[in-house]
Parts: structure tokens; C-alpha cells; sequence
């Protein structure tokens, strides 16, 4: 049963550098005119300098602060939970926008929690900004249980109305998750191993074990990350490669726990570390091998699974 009074949501949003961005998202849910009661806030995670406070000063009713040390995409995040009042938590990235119409779409939204009490998380449609028409997220496949590879629905397909129905998913989207406060003091934050990558997938699998997850095509978000698809640097292949290990050992058990963690290290890693051997790619060769070496170190770490 729906309750009389308005919803309060708490937008979080973490800021890296990325001043104008960020400022793009706040004039955005300024811009929606929300009818419901709702916060912002914002984590500057580690930014070279204080921009959290550029930020206060053009949206005074904007809470968070600046954190000086990078504690990552979960960290930053976790950082926001904990001054959150919000019925419901809407995590966005800083380089998201809500669209005129969020107003409604976010009640939308709201209305499913209410009917079913067993949804745990829902994303939106997530469409590219810089890419008119072009949908980036409209759900996604299971992740295979050895080899760790889904299929992301409608990703860099026009957005033709093919995918206009609501549907269970296994994962959120970590650019846009809208979570019920108490399904996260039940199942707990995110986790803050990972650092980069893989820890939405990694939260969702621990809320999927009791909820479920929604792809909510009725609601949709602007996300300007763009549809090419360039050389990953060698962080970026760092991260990955450490996290699909990290995701690997948390999220299987047994034979497959085996099995997933042999064929990422021998067969995937070591293909990788070819293609860029032949290529000459030495930095990247060096992420892949570090990346492989951390996560093994990971490993013996206690309380991991």
C-alpha cells in the first residue's frame, strides 16, 4: 500500500575531477522541479583540489563534502549513505542527467517498490547523450558461471521501442540504481575491495539472493559517456582484470569458483597478455600481469567471500 505522504529520495553522486559534470547533473534534478521531498548529495572522492565547495556555494542545498583521499567508486558512494535520510537512495553518476520528465518517471519508479515489496533495486533505461537515439542499457543477461561473460540489452541499439518492457534483471546498472534504504542496511553497502569496476555486480548478486531487480523501461536517464569504443588505458585493464577474479571467488562456489578463476588466469589473461605483447602494448602488458598478481594476493585475504 502506497503511503500518503511524499516519497524522499536522496540523490548521491560522486565527483573525481569532474567539476562541470557534476554541475551539469545538479542543474538537471534542479531543473526536473521535483514534487517529492529529496537531498543531494555529493562526494568530491579525492578531487586534486576542493570542488565540493564551488559546488555548495552555486547549490547551497546540496550536503556532502570534499574527501581527500580517492576511496573509489563504492567508497565514495558508501560515504554518501552515511548521511543520507532518504526513504530511497538514487545513485547517479556525475556524468548523468535526469531527463525534463524525471518528475514523473521517478514516481513511476517509487509506484513498483510499493506494489512488491520483493523488488530490491531497479535501474532505468540509460540512453546516451552524445549519441541522439542510442540506448546504452536496457537490461542484461546472467553472467555464465565459468567464463563470465552477459550480454548488456539494446547496448548501442536506436532506441526504436524494442525494448519498451519492464523486466527482471541479475544486475543493476551502476550509473543509475534506485535502491530502498532498508534493503541496504539489511544486505549492507558495497563493497570497497574492488575500488574500480565490479562492485555493482557485485552488490547486485548479494540483493539478488532474497530481491529482485528491475529493468524500468518507463523511466530513463542521459548518460554522456560515449558509444566508441576506444583503447582501454592500462588502469582501466588493471581494475578489470584484478575485480573479474575478485567478482570470481566472491560470487562462485566449489568446482565453479575453480573452474572461473583457472580460466580467467590461464586462458583469458594470457590471451590478453598476447594481444598486447604482438602489439607492443607494454604498459597494458604490465596491467594485465599486475592486475592477475593482485587478485591472487586477494585472495588470501579474510572475510573476501
Amino acid at each position: 500500500m502506497m503511503k500518503a505522504e511524499p516519497y524522499k529520495i536522496s540523490f548521491i553522486t560522486v565527483n573525481y575531477n569532474g567539476l562541470a559534470d557534476t554541475i551539469s547533473l545538479l542543474e538537471s534534478i534542479r531543473n526536473a522541479r521535483l514534487s517529492f521531498a529529496y537531498e543531494v548529495i555529493v562526494i568530491d572522492n579525492g578531487s586534486l583540489k576542493d570542488e565540493y565547495s564551488l559546488m555548495k556555494h552555486q547549490f547551497p542545498d546540496i550536503k556532502g563534502y570534499y574527501n581527500r583521499m580517492n576511496l573509489g567508486f563504492a567508497g565514495g558512494n558508501n560515504l554518501g549513505l552515511e548521511i543520507a535520510t532518504g526513504e530511497f537512495i538514487y545513485f547517479l553518476n556525475n556524468d548523468t542527467l535526469l531527463p525534463n520528465d524525471a518528475d514523473n518517471e521517478i514516481l513511476a519508479m517509487l509506484e513498483v517498490f510499493a506494489l512488491d515489496s520483493r523488488v530490491g533495486g531497479i535501474s532505468p533505461k540509460i540512453m546516451y547523450y552524445k549519441h541522439k537515439g542510442m540506448i546504452q542499457f536496457a537490461g542484461c543477461t546472467t553472467l555464465t558461471s565459468i567464463t563470465l561473460r552477459n550480454k548488456q540489452i539494446g547496448y548501442r541499439e536506436q532506441d526504436r521501442g524494442q525494448y519498451n518492457n519492464c523486466a527482471e534483471i541479475p544486475y543493476l546498472h551502476g550509473a543509475a540504481m534506485l535502491v530502498p534504504n532498508r534493503i541496504i542496511k539489511e544486505i549492507g553497502v558495497m563493497s570497497e575491495l574492488f575500488f574500480l569496476y565490479y562492485e555493482e555486480l557485485d552488490w547486485s548478486c548479494r540483493i539478488n539472493k532474497k530481491y529482485k531487480l528491475v529493468y524500468f523501461a518507463d523511466a530513463h536517464i542521459f548518460h554522456k559517456e560515449s558509444a566508441s569504443t576506444g583503447q582501454d588505458s592500462p588502469l582501466k585493464i588493471f581494475y578489470l582484470t584484478r575485480n573479474r577474479l575478485l567478482f570470481a571467488y566472491r560470487n562462485r562456489s566449489g568446482i565453479n569458483r575453480i573452474l572461473a578463476v583457472f580460466y580467467l588466469i590461464a586462458i583469458a589473461n594470457s590471451i590478453r597478455l598476447i594481444k598486447f605483447v604482438f602489439s607492443g602494448m607494454w604498459k597494458h602488458v604490465g596491467a594485465v600481469w599486475s592486475g592477475t598478481w593482485s587478485g591472487i594476493k586477494l585472495f588470501s585475504k579474510k572475510n573476501l567471500s
